[in-house]
């Protein structure tokens, strides 16, 4: 099931809205072909390794598959279907599928098929590669993730603002690995102004750029020169949530740019529910906002915030003057505090990363 996952995984940002899904065809103990999911549209991960064996599984072979095979037809024929055309005589499942309409029916047919099933292996691994379509189908919308870098004491600036860098090269290596996931990556005005971030995903010689969006109420960033997120060769993957009414002169020079400023927003508020009102009706599956403070405590305070990478560095600024990464509410009780759940931790050279589901206390744990 190891083996299945690192083939789930090149697909690692290309198969939105679907998940990323690894098959392995074994045969006495011998993995004789794999394959899977490339993105939307495209054969499910069982049939690319069905295809690559070339011929027809020797008996007893068995399947491995990350996820709950297909049951239904969509934009490709089921995958239970193929498994019992195939001749499969015993399926290995990790994740079951998180739609509740589907969920355990892939494994009711091929069990009545005469299929022998095992399911639940690694089924905590197979199940968080794909926690935001796990949120996407089963909320039935896009999953608002946060990224926050910060010192053992909680800020991620000093008092005039500096950041860079609070966590080392592997943390933010990490974070690139991130960005190639989510679709969208958004930052507010300060954290353009202060930081001049290219958001773009940097693994090796490859750089790949997300859709880029910027909040910024008044069209702050567009200085001389232009930062890059305005300027470089991606500048058409971003977008600008901004005021009523921006400044033409600043508007017609992000146009020529062919920069798309998005002018309806006149609070956080709509900020927030803009972003989730534009994911649904593109079809968008999530968001990684990577700051600053301000943007991401709104969508915090407004119950909006539903997933954050934590890095945490062994340093500490004592400062009560240094900015915090959360800000603008009363907290006394700690029963009140916000908390993650579904934990993962990883550990980036000296630094730490904490990432989870974000619980709200208002609602009740849920």
């Amino acid at each position: 099931m190891r083996r299945a996952l690192e083939a789930a995984r090149r697909g690692w940002g290309d198969t939105h809205p679907n998940p990323m899904v690894g098959a392995l065809i074994v045969e006495n103990g011998r993995v004789v072909a794999d394959g899977y999911h490339a993105r939307a549209g495209e054969p499910h991960a069982e049939i690319m390794a069905l295809k690559n064996l070339g011929r027809p599984p020797a008996p007893g072979a068995a399947l491995y598959v990350t996820l709950e095979p297909c049951s239904t037809t969509g934009q490709t024929p089921p995958c239970t279907e193929a498994i019992i055309c195939a001749g499969i005589k015993n399926v290995v499942v990790g994740a079951t599928d998180p739609n509740p309409k589907h969920a355990g029916r892939g494994l009711t047919l091929l069990r009545k098929a005469g299929i022998e099933v095992e399911e639940g292996v690694l089924a905590d691994e197979c199940t968080d590669l794909n926690f935001i379509f796990n949120h996407w189908i089963t909320n039935d919308t896009p999953l608002i993730a946060g990224k926050i870098a910060t010192t053992l004491d909680g800020r991620v600036a000093t008092r005039s603002g500096e950041s860079k860098w609070i966590t080392g090269p592997a943390a933010r290596c990490d974070v690139m690995r991130w960005r190639r996931l989510f679709p969208i990556v958004a930052v507010g005005a300060g954290t353009v102004l202060a930081d001049d971030p290219q958001l773009t995903s940097r693994l090796g010689k490859t750089v790949w750029c997300p859709q880029r969006f910027v909040f910024d109420r008044t069209l702050r960033t567009v200085t001389d020169p232009l930062p890059r997120v305005y300027s470089d060769e991606f500048c058409k993957d971003t977008a600008v949530f901004t005021g009523a009414r921006p400044d033409p002169q600043k508007e017609a020079q992000l146009a020529r740019r062919e920069v798309d400023v998005l002018s309806a927003y006149t609070d956080d508020d709509d900020w927030v529910y803009g972003l989730r009102e534009f994911c649904e009706n593109a079809g968008v599956p999530a968001v990684l906002i990577e700051g600053g403070p301000t943007l991401l405590s709104a969508f915090l305070q407004l119950g909006q915030l539903d997933y954050l990478f934590a890095y945490r560095a062994p340093k500490f600024v004592a400062d009560d003057g240094a900015i915090s990464a959360f800000r603008g509410r009363f907290c006394d009780r700690l029963k009140d505090a916000y908390t993650l759940a579904d934990v993962r931790h990883a550990t980036l050279g000296d630094d730490q990363l904490m990432r989870g589901r974000v619980v709200y206390p208002a609602r009740g744990g849920e």
